[in-house]
């Protein structure tokens, strides 16, 4: 881990909260991509699935399930509604979308953790969902609130992961109505970086904008965006009621969601890649309008959450081709709509933080950085599909996303980064380890692992000889020895724990 700021000698108390209070975490700013975006598709094959995306909405339609308002919504805007069926005139949702920004700032309570969604960024989120954890001493077992808080802990502690990310682990000792306060609490004072709020039912949401109201003041949040939300698709083309109505809180509070198809190949979308990707657009089309109609000029990111399945098993699969074809496809959609992209992330299906866990999950974090995704959900620490949130693999992703900031800079191509001082003090046959330009340069010319190990062999083996799960094991526990909390206005401090206990104590407890 380093650190901005040294910690300051001295005696006595304030001396003490001096030494705290001057702790801050180094992260590194979001990405800003200077290479190009790899586009497998060309306009011919752009407009034919831009055509049959809106033939799907004009002819098939898409169901908004146990929400008679929004069926009203879509019937005063033109739609044709047939019991729970929508269907859209050809152009109406595409023509409702384009009042979504097509960049917007994510405000952090840490203004320099602050992020800008969109355009040529990537912003780097942990792992979503998973109702399990795994580490090397307790192995796989459900999450609890403290595992929760350890993961945003880490989250925190991570030079290059620029948010705090939502429900890292799904802490399962907590009632299923009442976790969700305590996952924004640990978010909100655990960490400074942004965060997700709460999308499983619309009262929950509403409790995302009033703790963000304590933290931020009413007004703040009112004018600006500090949370960012997914909203998932139940695909093929169904919307129902308790996603919808948590957009509907996040859109008329003017608060981000990622409106997000979740997609299994072969299972929840044809098996085809352009048959995928209209699915994918008509899914995304119909939901961002829906976003405009609740309320215009609300944040809104172009989610593609896509894998494939595999037809012996049934399991999805990860790090495929086709999933990589889709990204990229997906990316040029998003693109042309103007929409920041979510897609990607440290995807595999193994159960351990293994060669597998590695090689799927390289090729999903580089095919994101090249399919110019705008926010990358699930970077670190996704392990068995999303069933698990590995401790390990936390930190190994984790590490591994300082090369994402590597390769998006590209080539410099300054005087420095030409080099020609250095080549002409060597010429021919020397060497350039101790030239004036290596001596200037050496500090920052090439990316450095915090975990990896480069040593001898002989070094190695008589460390113990540690595989990369043993070395990340020793720096989640020296990460988590080492974390200080970020400073925090003590009266806001309070508010939010008043706020948690008053909504714990007005609902009994409820455990499904």
């Amino acid at each position: 881990m380093s650190e901005v700021s040294a910690r300051r000698r001295g005696g006595g108390g304030a001396a003490r909260r001096a030494e705290r209070t001057a702790i801050s975490v180094e992260t590194a700013r979001f990405i800003e991509r200077n290479i190009p975006n790899f586009e497998v598709l060309d306009e011919e094959a752009l407009q034919v699935i831009e055509h049959n995306a809106e033939t799907v909405l004009e002819e098939i339609g898409v169901n908004f399930v146990e929400n008679p308002a929004a069926l009203e919504l879509w019937r005063q805007a033109g739609a044709d509604i047939q019991g729970e069926r929508v269907r859209f005139p050809r152009g109406l949702a595409r023509e409702l979308c384009r009042t979504a920004p097509s960049t917007f700032t994510q405000h952090a309570r840490n203004p320099q953790r602050s992020v800008e969604i969109g355009g040529r960024n990537l912003v780097l989120a942990p792992v979503y969902g998973p109702p399990f954890v795994r580490d090397a001493d307790g192995g796989r077992r459900y999450a609890t609130i403290e595992d929760f808080r350890n993961f945003v802990k880490l989250g925190y502690m991570s030079k290059w992961l620029h948010h705090s990310g939502g429900t890292v682990c799904e802490p399962t000792d907590v009632p299923v109505n009442k976790r969700h306060l305590d996952m924004l609490h640990a978010h909100m004072t655990l960490s400074d970086k942004p965060f997700m709020g709460s999308v499983t039912e619309p009262s929950r949401a509403q409790d995302s904008v009033d703790m963000c109201g304590i933290l931020f003041g009413e007004e703040f949040v009112q004018a600006n965006t500090v949370m960012t939300s997914l909203i998932n698709i139940n695909s093929p083309l169904t919307f129902d009621g308790i996603m919808m109505g948590a957009l509907e809180v996040f859109a008329r509070n003017n608060q981000a969601a990622i409106i997000s198809p979740f997609i299994v190949g072969g299972a929840m979308a044809p098996v085809t890649v352009a048959g995928t990707l209209t699915q994918v657009l008509a899914e995304v089309l119909a939901g961002v309008a829906y976003s405009q109609l609740v309320r215009k000029g609300a944040p809104v990111i172009f989610g593609a959450f896509v894998t494939s399945i595999d037809m012996n098993s049934g399991a999805p699969t990860f790090g495929t081709p086709e999933a990589s074809l889709i990204t990229y496809g997906a990316g040029q959609l998003a693109r042309r709509m103007g929409l920041p992209y979510r897609s990607a992330g440290a995807f595999c299906g193994s159960k351990l933080p293994d060669a597998q866990a590695a090689y799927e999950s390289a090729n999903s974090l580089n095919m994101g950085l090249l399919a110019g995704v705008n926010f990358m959900l699930h970077a670190c620490g996704w392990l068995e599909g999303g069933l698990v949130a590995s401790y390990e693999k936390f930190v190994m992703d984790a590490d591994q996303l300082g090369v994402l900031h590597g390769l998006a800079r590209g080539v410099d191509l300054s005087e420095n980064g030409q080099g020609m001082d250095a080549l002409r003090e060597v010429g021919p046959g020397g060497h350039y380890l101790g030239c004036a330009h290596t001596q200037a340069n050496f500090k920052s010319a090439f990316w450095r692992t915090d975990l990896l190990d480069y040593k001898p062999f002989e070094t190695w083996e008589e460390e113990g000889a540690r595989d990369t799960q043993a070395l990340a094991a020793i720096r989640v526990r020296r990460q988590l020895e080492t974390y200080r909390q970020p400073d925090l206005d003590p009266g806001i401090n309070e508010a939010l724990a008043d706020y948690v206990a008053r909504r714990k104590a007005s609902m009994p407890d409820a455990f499904i």
